[in-house]
């Protein structure tokens, strides 16, 4: 990894790594790295595989008819 001289918006300093490993009780610097990206990767990258996109007319309709009419179902058990 290539740090820069000052801390920016896009990069920080050696020094600022130094400082965080420290403060997060790190023995390595590395361990910070790994940590950011971790969040990062949580907060950036989707949490699911994304699908096909929206079902067409001929799913949803075979999902109706597997189901049956609505209200005929069966209770198994209720919290109340």
């Amino acid at each position: 990894m290539r740090f820069r001289d000052a801390d920016s918006a896009n990069g920080v300093s050696r020094a600022t790594l130094t400082q965080l490993a420290a403060q997060l009780g790190y023995e390595r610097e590395t361990e910070v790295l790994h940590y950011a990206l971790r969040k990062l990767a949580d907060e950036v990258l989707p949490k699911y595989e994304l699908d096909d996109g929206p079902l067409t007319q001929k799913q949803l309709g075979a999902i109706r008819k597997a189901a049956g009419a609505a209200g005929q179902g069966k209770l198994k058990s209720s919290l109340f």
